[in-house]
């Protein structure tokens, strides 16, 4: 079964200050999509992206965070809402390459990378949220830390899209090879 993992908004525009384990993170992000291409599955890159501002498209703050391994193969989709699905081109994509289930990390815990698991289960994806590869930064109400755990004990709990939603550690995702 095709599985793709999606790699949210890990853009130099929305680290002024670090969040949560980056460094961790970003390592975490790099093992999965080493396993994720040696297994011939998809590897997406979400970028979000608003004219005049440092997400601006192709701007030094739209660019990945140094660190991150990215291939030639790997794809890209544009976004503007927390939404990956919402007025872009990634369902289209999953649908070409013939994807039955999601893998999701990146960022912002509880914004882009929750809607955007919430979203693909409402469409009919399996999804494992890669949960020690997901994070934000502190907030007024919540550390990132507690907003990271929160995340993952909320996703799993949804059952009413049908598909699963689990909650795993990156040591915990395998691709199996494409057929």
């Amino acid at each position: 079964m095709k599985t793709a993992l999606l790699v949210i908004d890990m853009q130099q525009g929305l680290f002024s200050t670090p969040p949560f384990e980056l460094a961790q993170v970003i390592e975490r992000i790099n093992q999965l999509t080493t396993a994720a291409r040696a297994a011939g599955q998809p590897v997406i890159w979400i970028m979000h992206e608003k004219p005049e501002s440092p997400l601006a498209y192709q701007s030094p703050g739209w660019q990945l965070q140094p660190g991150l391994l990215r291939e030639p193969s790997d794809r890209e989709v544009r976004k503007t809402t927390p939404d990956s699905f919402l007025r872009t081109e990634l369902q289209a994509l999953l649908d070409a390459e013939q994807v039955k289930q999601l893998v999701i990390c990146g960022y912002a815990c509880e914004f882009c990378v929750d809607t955007t698991v919430r979203q693909a289960a409402a469409r009919g994806y399996p999804v494992s949220l890669v949960a020690d590869a997901h994070t934000t930064h502190d907030k007024p109400h919540a550390t990132a830390a507690a907003i990271r755990a929160h995340e993952n004990a909320t996703l799993p709990n949804i059952s009413s899209f049908g598909p699963r939603i689990q909650a795993l550690n990156s040591a915990d995702i395998h691709f199996n090879t494409a057929s």
